[in-house]
């Protein structure tokens, strides 16, 4: 859940208030799906993502 809301492109602080966990426990979620990807940031991590079919594109979203 916390890379399909960082691919919304929400900042930390959105996704651990619609999640409700703390901001720094979706950065260590984040920092998790980083290392599970073998990526090094967000944007990269959600790309992967998109590639492997974890995450769908949101229609609109370039509205």
């Amino acid at each position: 859940e916390v890379l399909s809301c960082a691919a919304r492109g929400w900042p930390n602080k959105q996704i651990g208030l619609h999640l409700e966990i703390s901001d720094r426990t979706v950065q260590v979620h984040l920092q998790s799906i980083y290392q599970k990807l073998d990526v090094t940031n967000r944007t990269e991590a959600v790309l992967r993502a998109l590639v492997l079919g974890i995450v769908h594109p949101i229609e609109g979203a370039s509205e």
